[in-house]
């Protein structure tokens, strides 16, 4: 099958095809910068994390192991105390110190940083010797190590000159020498980046880690078209697509020469709702307020869902209904009763919307990527048909990530889909960030529905910082329980994430849907 690339892909893949030894692969979108700091992203810290690092790594069972750091201790609940790895070397062969350590902690912590409540989590940084970090914290952090594991850590010197000391405005779109620009400890290191077209990295041999795949070069390039993506898969131009489309996934696994490696991923997909302004930014009702401000009709928009469907027919069955709140069901201590869904009832949605005074609907724009989730703006067409019943105009308003994420930090929004996941099972990785009311030090920085409950935040809050077990648990069951009473948000599944390969090709599948290079094995190019 002849795929039909652009020129200037075509002509990157080719360039490279006959080397062995070169990882090309692709997925729908492009990382969004190469500044550590700036964007939380799952897809852009995954690209990133080739070239920069932590002090705690995770290995293929998702256990938090050393990194940067060789060792560590918590000799009192407000202290941690990091050795640091001697004799590792930044990519310019600067030594890593612990000055580099709190430059990168106090960058984090930036207010264009969106890893700022991480980073204001771990506390206060200072030196205590040529190898040696430690941490005061203002309160006890029962995921402590968690929170450390989404800190990346930058060469204070490398940073000072390119006058990237703070991370780049991503919303405003800023652009800034770490942008282009990359200088980790990492086993990869950037050697050329286009943003949406491809981006080159070549193995680091000074790398203090062991590599257990064979490869030497990595090209990455954002094919956002399924078909093209596919089409060069089976052609041979590509080794790997992170992102096949669930519909082709059946024909994958039939294909020669191809192969599947698929599971679960730590990751909510939702529908937020703008909850503070007293009429829809983007829509229009017949009383001038907004909607979604009533109770009613956030759990009859809940009602009229059919999960199920969505599951069978869109998704393929690459996809886990829940009625849970958090990326993992770990994070809800793995009980049923607390995933549970409100049933898809159109009778009682509907009676829910005469009793709000909606029995006529409204209209209402539903903001969507059309290229970070599976079948993300196909959730959101199906999602409007859906709504469509309760005479609820939606027009889908879809766009590349690049668009949609600074759109949603400025909270330009009155409902959207969105997703959450990552590394971190437990509750406080979407409670502090996502659900609780926005404050300061990134609390509540991504609830871009602004939504606020006071009684499920001080829940929450008491939660982080509780280190009796059964105490932590009580208070995560009851902050859950009053959210989801309230339906701040809808949750419809935790995706299931196949990646498509060349047969032969080793990698290994983590639930946060993370591609560690360093452990893959391309087969030899014929």
């Amino acid at each position: 099958m002849k795929p039909f690339l652009t020129a200037l892909a075509a002509a990157s893949l080719l360039a490279f095809g006959a080397q062995a030894q070169t990882l090309r692969w692709a997925s729908q979108g492009d990382l969004q910068t190469a500044d550590p700091h700036s964007q939380n992203e799952s897809m852009t810290n995954m690209i990133n994390g080739q070239v920069y690092e932590k002090l705690v790594n995770r290995d293929k069972t998702m256990a938090i192991v050393p990194g940067l750091a060789t060792e560590w201790s918590n000799p009192d609940p407000l202290t941690w105390r990091f050795k640091l790895r001697p004799g590792v070397k930044f990519h310019d062969g600067a030594p890593l110190t612990p000055e580099d350590v709190i430059f990168s902690i106090q960058r984090a912590k930036e207010p264009t940083s969106q890893l700022v409540q991480y980073a204001n989590a771990v506390g206060t940084p200072r030196k205590v010797d040529d190898l040696t970090v430690e941490f005061k914290l203002e309160r006890p952090n029962p995921i402590f190590l968690q929170h450390m594991d989404l800190l990346w850590i930058m060469n204070k010197g490398w940073s000072e000159k390119n006058r990237v000391t703070k991370p780049l405005d991503f919303k405003n779109k800023e652009e800034s020498y770490a942008s282009l620009n990359a200088n980790g400890t990492g086993p990869y290191m950037l050697v050329s980046r286009q943003p949406g077209v491809k981006n080159v990295y070549k193995r680091n041999p000074n790398w203090w880690g062991k590599f257990e795949g064979n490869v030497q070069e990595i090209v990455f390039t954002p094919i956002g078209n399924d078909g093209t993506r596919l089409a060069a898969l089976i052609s041979g131009e590509l080794d790997f697509v992170l992102d096949p489309a669930p519909r082709d996934i059946a024909r994958l696994r039939q294909q020669p020469g191809l192969q599947i490696i698929d599971g679960p991923e730590n990751r909510l997909v939702f529908i937020g709702m703008d909850q503070a302004r007293d009429s829809l930014l983007y829509g229009k009702t017949a009383n001038g307020k907004n909607p979604f401000k009533d109770l009613r009709v956030r759990q009859a928009l809940y009602h009229a869902i059919d999960i199920e469907g969505i599951r069978v027919k869109l998704m393929n069955g690459l996809a886990a209904p829940t009625g849970g709140l958090t990326p993992s069901p770990k994070a809800s201590f793995d009980d049923p009763s607390v995933q549970t869904r409100l049933p898809y009832d159109l009778n009682q949605a509907k009676k829910l919307m005469a009793e709000a005074g909606y029995a006529d609907g409204f209209e209402v724009t539903l903001d969507c990527p059309n290229n970070r989730y599976i079948n993300d703006e196909e959730i959101c067409l199906t999602l409007a048909s859906m709504w469509a019943q309760l005479k609820i105009k939606v027009k889908v308003n879809p766009m590349p990530r690049s668009l949609y994420f600074p759109k949603l930090e400025k909270l330009d929004t009155s409902l959207y889909l969105y997703g959450w996941g990552g590394a971190i099972t437990d509750a406080e990785s979407i409670f502090a960030p996502v659900l609780r009311n926005r404050g300061e030090k990134g609390i509540g920085a991504y609830n871009y529905g602004n939504w606020k409950n006071d009684k499920f935040d001080q829940l929450a809050a008491q939660s982080a910082v509780e280190v009796d077990v059964k105490k932590r648990e009580q208070l995560i069951r009851a902050a859950m329980a009053e959210f989801r009473a309230q339906t701040h948000l809808i949750p419809l599944h935790r995706q299931v994430i196949p990646w498509a390969a060349r047969a032969g090709l080793k990698a290994v599948h983590r639930p946060d849907n993370w591609l560690e290079v360093a452990w893959v094995t391309v087969p030899t190019q014929k």
